[in-house]
This record gives structure tokens, sequence and C-alpha cells, in this order.
């Protein structure tokens, strides 16, 4: 089974958990501007393609005509699987929340309440996401399995201009002038992620030689890193609009590392760690949170540390807590099957 396993999938799979890590904890408390902050926003800028990655490997993985996918399995194993995952850990948080606070009652029936109306914890945006764009498949499927090569490229320039470009020039003059419908022909963020698996499948089937890939990372960043330096100098303080994941810096970035990664050959032993990871990346995605909170509450943040040196080693120590976490759920029937 580990032999047909997609090598370069696991890859990006255990690289976006750890990107996700860092992004969660960068901080920006430091003056704009100063040595500390831009050593921040270096490491935050770098880690942005995080959760465009993981689309991109689902979609990689997910919309190939090859591979049946019955409506009855994804429905009753991909959906709901997500959908208890989602439910069991939102509570879990609020649990947290409320032993903190001090326990009652009346506490749990709010906390309750909020889980089910979706007022959860604020990572769990991302399996929210993941919902639509496993209920959106069918259709996309349908499409992938008739779709000539040059409809493909249509969609994903339709994808592109709507879903990626429009949305990230809307801010800036003249588009800042538009009003009315205009306004409306973006693609809704969330609708707009499964362009991203889209994207995932047609780039792992034509992967775009490496000096384009390197290009588009490096110019990616430069327009993330750069562009948010330039307009928090301007505001002074944080500009976050280049940080979104649909916006035309970010999604360079990741179909540069998406395309780099897809001709990358590791060893053997780097194999089955990449798998491992791959595997656990979901649950160190749910509980890594639960560790940034306690390292935040131990105040790491206030550390005089170099950013380039404090956010990497409070990373890597959440990342190996929550890959333990992973390791003992995973032993659990039930639990290692339908909540990891």
């Amino acid at each position: 089974m580990e032999q047909r396993r997609d090598v370069q999938i696991d890859l990006l799979k255990s690289l976006a958990i750890v990107l996700v890590i860092v992004v969660h904890t960068c901080f920006y408390w430091d003056p704009v501007g100063s040595g500390q902050w831009v050593q921040s926003l270096l490491l935050g800028s770098l880690a942005r393609p995080a959760v465009p990655l993981f689309l991109m490997c689902s979609g990689a993985l997910l919309l190939r005509p090859e591979k049946p996918l019955p409506l009855k399995r994804l429905l009753l194993h991909n959906v709901l699987r997500l959908a208890a995952a989602m439910l069991f850990w939102a509570m879990a948080y609020k649990l947290w929340w409320l032993i903190q606070s001090g326990f009652s009652a009346a506490g749990l029936w709010e906390s309750v309440k909020e889980v089910l109306l979706f007022r959860q914890e604020f990572h769990l945006y991302y399996i929210h996401i993941m919902l639509l764009v496993y209920l959106l498949l069918p259709v996309v499927r349908i499409f992938v399995k008739a779709a000539s090569e040059r409809q493909l490229w249509y969609a994903l320039g339709f994808w592109w201009l709507f879903g990626i470009l429009y949305p990230t020039l809307l801010p800036f003059w003249p588009f800042s002038l538009l009003t009315g419908f205009p306004l409306q022909w973006k693609l809704n963020m969330t609708y707009a992620a499964a362009g991203y698996g889209l994207l995932g499948y047609t780039l792992r089937r034509h992967p775009l030689p490496r000096g384009v890939s390197a290009a588009l990372f490096a110019g990616g960043f430069a327009f993330v890193f750069g562009g948010t330096l330039l307009f928090s100098l301007r505001r002074g303080a944080l500009y976050e609009d280049f940080f979104e994941g649909m916006s035309v810096g970010v999604c360079c970035m990741a179909a540069g590392i998406f395309c780099l990664a897809a001709r990358a050959r590791p060893s053997e032993r780097l194999c089955s760690v990449l798998s491992w990871g791959s595997r656990a990346s979901f649950c160190i995605y749910l509980v890594h949170v639960f560790f940034l909170y306690l390292f935040q509450g131990w105040g790491y943040r206030e550390l005089a540390l170099p950013r380039l040196l404090l956010i990497p080693l409070v990373g890597a120590a959440i990342c190996l807590l929550s890959a333990g976490v992973y390791w003992l759920l995973s032993k659990i029937p039930v639990v290692n099957r339908w909540l990891i």
C-alpha cells in the first residue's frame, strides 16, 4: 500500500501542515517596520500557501476520473467524517475554554449552541470550506471527465480572473470606484476554493517547468512580502489583504511550490517519513491550536529572541506535540477512523 501512495502529495501535505503552524505561530506585536516585525513578516509571507496547498492536494487526488468516487461513499465517508471531526473538535475547544474560565451547566449549554451555529475555533474554517468542496466534487468530476484540455484551461482562467485577480484588485483604484453588480462578479472565497482543487488536478498532470515554477514562487513571495511591507508602513499597522489565500501572490506561490514538489524524488527512507506526516496532517491541523494557546499562555511572544529563531522553535515544538497526539489517537479504534 505504501508503494501506491503519491509521494509528491505526501511531501506537499507534510509541508503544508508545517506552514499552517508557522502562520499561526507568527505574530506582529513589534513596531511596524522594526527588524523583529520584518522577520515575522518574512516567515508569515513564506507560509501563506499552506491552505491552498491542502486544497490543491485534494483536487489532485479526488478529481482523477480513473479513481471511482461513488456518491454514497463521498457522503457517508468523506463528508460525514469531516462533519464528525469538526463537531467533536469544535466542542473540545469549547470545553477547553470552559475549564479555563470556570465550568458551569449554563456555559456548557451555551457552548453546544455555539458549536451547532458554527461559532467555532478560528482554524476550523478550513473544514467548513472542505465540506463545500466535497459536496461540489460530483459536479466538478463530471466536468473534468468530459472537458477537453482547452475547456479545462478555460475554466482555470475564469477562476483565476474572478476568484483570484479581481478580488485582489478590488480594494485599489480604479476598481475601488465600482459599485452595484460589478462588485458581485468576484467568486465567493469559499466556493472559489474549489478552483484550487481544479488547479491541483491540472498541474499534477501538467507540471510547469522548474524554472517557471521557481519564478512563480519567487514572484508570488515578492508580491506578498513586498506589498504587505509597503502598505503596512503606509498605514502604520499590518496590512493583511495580500495574506489572503485567494490573492495573486499566494496563488502564485502555491502553484510554484506544487510544481516543484511534483518533480521531487525523495529517498525511500524520507518517503516513509512523509507518508506518516501526510497521514498525521489532518490531526495536527485539528489539535495544534491547543498547544499554540499553551505557548501563548507561557508568554513566548514576549521573549526578546530574534523572530527568525523564536517562531521556528515554537512552531517545531507545537508540531512535535501535535504529532504525538496523532500517534496516540491513531491507536484508538473509531477515533482513528472518524475524528482524526
